[in-house]
C-alpha cells in the first residue's frame, strides 16, 4: 500500500483525533463538529474520496429531526424544566422531605437524592436540575455541617438521574437514532433509574453511619413533629410533582397519549402550577421563554454539527475502519458490547453527553442490535438493553473531568468556600456507583426488559 492510499484509509482516524484536539480549545462544540466535518470534506475532495455535492446531503439528514413529531417533546421538556426551576416547587419539596427524614443519618442528602428522582420523573433537563439543587440544597447541607465533598457529590449525581428516568430528552434522541418504541424504552429505563437512585441512598446511609461527621443529624430539639404538620408539608411539596409525574410519565406508560402529547400536557401543567402559586410574573415568563430558547438552540445546533460530522466520517470510511478493527480483534458479541460501553465511558471525559450520543450511538447501535447473546437475553430485546446501558454510562459524562458539565454548574453557583478539589473528590464514589449499575444491568438484563414485557406484551 502506498502512502496516499494509507492516508485515505486513515482519514477517519485523523478526523477523530482532530476533533479530540479541538475540544480542548473551548470553542463551541457544535461549531467544532461542523467545522471538522467541512474541513475533512474538503480534504476528501482533494484526495478524490468525497464530492462537493455531498455537502448538500447534510440538509435532508438534519431535516429528519425537524420532521419528526417525537422530537417536539424536547423543547417542551426543556421549557417545563425551566418553569419548574423558577417556581417554589423545589423548595417546598426539599422542606417536606427534610421534615420526614430529619432524624435519619444523612437525612438531607437522602432528601436530595429523592428530589433528584422526582424531578427526573418530571423533566429530563440535567442542567436545570443541578443548578436548582445546588442553589436550594447546598447551603442547607453546608449549614448542617455536611462535608462539602459529600454534599456536592450527592447533588451532582442526583441531578444526572434525569438522563435515565423517563421522561428523558436523551431517551427521546435514542429513539430517533435507533429503531425503538419510545414507550418500550421509557418502561425499560425506569427500573434501572430507580436502581441507581437506590444505590445512592444505600451508599449515603452506610457512609454517614460509618463517618457520622460527614452527614450529621440535627441535634434533638425536644419537639416531635406532628402528623398534621407532616401531612401539610407533603401535600404542598410532594403532591404537585406527583400530579405532573402522573400526567407526563404515567400517560405514556399507560399508552394513553404519545410522548409529544404528554410533553405538551406537562409543560402546560408546569406553567399553570407556577402561575397558581403566585411565583411567576409575565416578565419572568418572558425570561423563561428566552432561557428555554437558548437551551433548545444549543441542542439543535449541536445536532446539526454532529450530523455533518457523522456523515463525513461515514463517507470517508469510518464505519469500515471500526468494523475492520472489530473483525481483526475477533471480539465476539460480548467483546463488541463491552468495547462500545468502555469507549462511551472514556469519551465522557472529553465530550458532552449529546455529542457522545450523536457520534457513538449511530456507529455502535447498528453493530450491537443484531448480536446474539444466547439465553442471556432474547435477540429483539438487545437494542433496548444496549440503549439503557448507554444511558447509564452517559451519566458519567456529566461528572468526569475535564468536561463534566455538572461540576462546572456547581462551581458556578456554589459558595466560594467550595473548591474544585472538593467537587472532584465528591463525585468519585458516585461515578463508581454508576459503573456498578452498568455491571448489574449487564449481568441481569431482565432489569431492563422485565417491565416493558409486562406492560406491552400480550
Amino acid at each position: 500500500m502506498n502512502i496516499p492510499d494509507m492516508i485515505v484509509d486513515l482519514l477517519p482516524l485523523f478526523m477523530f483525533l482532530v476533533l479530540m484536539a479541538l475540544v480542548f480549545t473551548s470553542y463551541p462544540i457544535a461549531f467544532v463538529l461542523g467545522g471538522t466535518a467541512v474541513l475533512f470534506g474538503l480534504i476528501g475532495i482533494a484526495l478524490d474520496v468525497f464530492s462537493f455535492i455531498e455537502f448538500f446531503n447534510f440538509v435532508p439528514r438534519v431535516w429528519t429531526v425537524a420532521d419528526n413529531l417525537q422530537i417536539i417533546a424536547v423543547p417542551l421538556f426543556v421549557f417545563m424544566g425551566v418553569m419548574l426551576e423558577r417556581s417554589r416547587i423545589a423548595q417546598d419539596l426539599l422542606e417536606a422531605l427534610q421534615l420526614v427524614l430529619k432524624r435519619a443519618p444523612g437525612g438531607v442528602a437522602l432528601a436530595v437524592v429523592l428530589m433528584g428522582v422526582i424531578f427526573a420523573a418530571i423533566t429530563g433537563v440535567v442542567g436545570a436540575s443541578v443548578i436548582m439543587l445546588t442553589l436550594i440544597a447546598l447551603p442547607t447541607m453546608l449549614k448542617a455541617g455536611y462535608r462539602p465533598s459529600l454534599a456536592v457529590g450527592v447533588i451532582a449525581a442526583s441531578s444526572t438521574l434525569g438522563i435515565l428516568i423517563p421522561p428523558s430528552i436523551l431517551l427521546v434522541f435514542l429513539c430517533e437514532l435507533l429503531p425503538m418504541s419510545i414507550g418500550y424504552l421509557f418502561a425499560g429505563a425506569l427500573v434501572p433509574g430507580l436502581l441507581l437512585a437506590l444505590l445512592y441512598l444505600v451508599y449515603i446511609l452506610l457512609y454517614t453511619l460509618a463517618v457520622p461527621g460527614a452527614g450529621p443529624r440535627p441535634p434533638p430539639d425536644g419537639e416531635r413533629t406532628g402528623w398534621l404538620e407532616i401531612r401539610r408539608a407533603l401535600v404542598r411539596g410532594v403532591l404537585p410533582p406527583a400530579v405532573l409525574i402522573a400526567l407526563v410519565m404515567g400517560s405514556v406508560l399507560a399508552g394513553v397519549v404519545t410522548i409529544t402529547e404528554s410533553a405538551a400536557v406537562g409543560a402546560g401543567g408546569a406553567l399553570l402550577l407556577a402561575f397558581s402559586r403566585g411565583g411567576l410574573t409575565l416578565a419572568e415568563l418572558g425570561d423563561c421563554l428566552r432561557r428555554s430558547t437558548m437551551v433548545i438552540g444549543m441542542i439543535f445546533f449541536l445536532y446539526i454539527g454532529a450530523t455533518g460530522f457523522a456523515y463525513v466520517f461515514r463517507v470517508l470510511g469510518g464505519d469500515d475502519l471500526v468494523h475492520a478493527f472489530m473483525g481483526a480483534s475477533d471480539m465476539g458479541a460480548w467483546g463488541i458490547l463491552l468495547f462500545a460501553i468502555l469507549l462511551i465511558f472514556l469519551m465522557g471525559f472529553f465530550f458532552d453527553v449529546l455529542e457522545i450520543l450523536l457520534i457513538a450511538v449511530p456507529l455502535f447501535g447498528p453493530m450491537v442490535a443484531p448480536l446474539d447473546f444466547g439465553a442471556h437475553i432474547a435477540q429483539p430485546d438487545v437494542i433496548y438493553w444496549f440503549a439503557v446501558l448507554v444511558a447509564v454510562t452517559l451519566q458519567t459524562s456529566f461528572l468526569t473531568p475535564p468536561m463534566g458539565l455538572s461540576l462546572f454548574y456547581i462551581k458556578g453557583v456554589a459558595p466560594s468556600s467550595v473548591t474544585m478539589r472538593q467537587i472532584y473528590i465528591g463525585i468519585v464514589p458516585f461515578v463508581a456507583l454508576q459503573m456498578l449499575c452498568v455491571a448489574i444491568i449487564l449481568a441481569w438484563p431482565q432489569i431492563v426488559v422485565g417491565l416493558p414485557h409486562q406492560l406491552f406484551d400480550p
